[in-house]
């Protein structure tokens, strides 16, 4: 195949993808704006201190609500691609997900290292985190599965150790660890 011809089926393949692209950008947009919204919510019940006049939620609450609002800013301009979008010659939103899965593999990786977090402490749920993703992205055989298992170690209860007795600052601990 040319260079011509695997350019024109390039540029043909992203013009068939563009309903497949807008649908699945308003899903994932809506997923993460209310996610968003919940821990927009989440971050009203964290406690206050005496440092900060405006309260520990407040910073969270600000970065949340900027977070959800380019979501929805997101949404409106792939509904007005979705509405240009010829239906008969696009490909679905299951194509776009598939090529972007491994992206979506990281992102629920992190969502299992927050939901752990709590239990697990940071040094352990992070040390599974980095190991999994590592994995994830093609440490799965040999010298690089040793690697992400160093990086792991290293990085999981390493950055623990580093907070705690560098800076004396205690990461979450576990109630299961």
């Amino acid at each position: 195949m040319s260079a011509a011809t695997d350019q024109a089926s390039r540029a043909t393949r992203e013009a068939n993808s563009e309903r497949g692209k807008a649908i699945a950008n308003i899903l994932f947009n809506a997923g993460l704006a209310a996610l968003f919204v919940g821990l927009f919510m989440e971050a009203g019940d964290l406690p206050s201190s005496m440092w900060e006049p405006l309260g520990a939620g407040s910073f969270p609450r600000l970065v949340l609500g900027a977070l959800v609002l380019f979501n929805l800013a997101i949404m409106c301009q792939s509904m007005i691609e979705l509405r240009r979008a010829d239906p008969a010659s696009s490909v679905g939103a299951g194509r776009w997900f598939i090529q972007r899965r491994l992206a979506f593999a990281s992102l629920a990786a992190f969502c299992g290292y927050a939901l752990l977090m709590p239990w697990l402490g940071f040094a352990l749920a992070s040390l599974l985190f980095l190991f999994i993703v590592q994995i994830i992205l093609g440490a799965r055989s040999g010298r690089r599965l040793l690697m992400a298992c160093a990086v792991s170690a290293v990085f999981g209860p390493g950055l623990d150790a580093l907070f705690g007795q560098v800076f004396m600052i205690s990461l979450p601990q576990g109630r299961l660890w």
